[in-house]
């Protein structure tokens, strides 16, 4: 079973156990505030904005925030990924979509981060390996999260107010609340203004803040300022299997597949960074070849780093198989090892995961990558011709290749 099968049975579990614990009267809670007895933990950001509106120091909220600092080191925003009603909510009304419909925006949305993995591999757009829109990206991406913003705005608010004003607004106290008061309407007759009313706010946030997780959540704002220390389960890139780095296939469907808006293979192009992932798992089941994995602590010096495919002049093939004087260069800031092949009228780098190291300097400035090449005298000597007939190669003494 995938993940993400998986995912919506356990966030369903969830809400739904937690929501039969709020009609008998079982003392459960809710995610904003659930526990046993004398032991309970509250929302991490309902924690602090209630401490901030009564400028009092809330043992119990404290020790919330500690908890929810620890869970986020360990397992970053899992908790969006796993639990929160409200992704799950997102899925429902996509089912009022028609199929046409849900089509037509996963086809725009692949052709879209496809689109961006072509220019950066050098076979769409012609800009190559410059590297300039996804460092412009990543620029924007450092100086503005409207989701800490509205963070801001929240606790300016509850400082102001007295009162913790986002908690009147939040979707998920509003889902139990919204099954609370049906569960009342039809049960016993009470029928309030509150039936229609947070209902009413329940839809509109739904429908009309679409990015509610990536662009708007303080909650995930919070735990995006935690889980940049997190290292644990992060996904990680196998060069040596990953269809861009070992064949220059633009593919990046873990990014497609990504809900937190992550461009795994290319991180500069993603609008959220790895402190954004949610160990959703989406990235490793959409990859075809296998390259993606979480595994409790990655290896130093493994991940995804930007990475690009150049031709040189023009010739068609990809890395590793191009034919004639064609040269491809491959560059990997992860620290991945790439082995080179060298053959009668073509020079050129090979699929990633070889015996050798390359490494690439800056997208835009790159001025080559340094692999070892292994064979006898015949290879020599046809690397030998190739550097005669194209100029891309030379073979030193020592039996390496450089090429530039």
């Amino acid at each position: 079973m995938k993940a993400s099968k998986v995912r919506v049975v356990v966030a369903a579990v969830v809400f739904i156990v937690l929501c039969i614990g709020l009609i008998a009267g079982v003392q459960l809670g809710t995610l904003s505030g659930f526990g046993w007895g004398t032991i309970a933990a509250l929302c991490p950001l309902g924690a602090l904005t209630t401490m901030i509106a009564t400028k009092a120091l809330v043992p119990r909220a404290v020790v919330s925030l500690v908890v929810m600092a620890l869970l986020v080191l360990l397992v970053g925003r899992a908790f969006c990924g796993w639990a929160c009603p409200v992704p799950l909510l997102e899925r429902l009304r996509g089912f009022f979509r028609s199929p046409k419909r849900r089509r037509e925006l996963e086809r725009a949305r692949r052709e879209e981060i496809q689109g961006a993995a072509k220019s950066e591999l050098g076979c769409g757009r012609g800009c190559g390996s410059c590297g300039g829109c996804g460092e412009a990206r990543a620029e924007a991406r450092a100086k503005l999260d409207s989701r800490h913003y509205v963070l801001g705005g929240a606790l300016l608010s509850a400082a102001v107010f007295g009162f913790p004003v986002f908690c009147l607004v939040c979707p998920i106290g509003l889902s139990f609340a919204t099954v609370l008061l049906l569960w009342r309407l039809f049960a016993a007759g009470d029928m309030t203004w509150s039936v229609v009313l947070i209902p009413a706010m329940l839809v509109v946030e739904l429908v009309l803040l679409r990015k509610w997780c990536s662009r708007i959540c303080p909650l995930a704002g919070l735990m995006n300022l935690a889980s940049r220390f997190s290292r644990t389960w992060r996904p990680v890139i196998d060069d040596a299997k990953c269809l861009e780095t070992a064949k220059g296939t633009p593919c990046s469907l873990c990014a497609v597949a990504c809900e937190a808006d992550i461009n795994l293979r290319h991180p500069e192009l993603g609008e959220h960074s790895l402190a954004d992932c949610t160990r959703c798992r989406a990235c490793v089941d959409a990859c075809p070849s296998g390259a993606v994995s979480m595994p409790f602590l990655a290896r130093k010096g493994a991940g995804a780093g930007p990475s690009a495919v150049r031709i040189a002049d023009g010739g068609a093939g990809a890395a590793g198989a191009s034919a004639g004087p064609s040269v491809a260069w491959i560059a990997d800031e992860g620290g991945a090892d790439a082995g080179s092949s060298a053959s009668e009228g073509a020079a050129g780098v090979g699929a990633c995961g070889g015996a050798a190291a390359a490494t690439a300097l800056a997208a835009s400035d790159v001025r080559g990558a340094s692999s070892s090449a292994s064979g006898g005298e015949g290879a020599a000597a046809a690397s030998m011709a190739s550097t005669a007939s194209t100029g891309d190669a030379r073979l030193d003494g020592g039996g390496k290749e450089s090429v530039r």
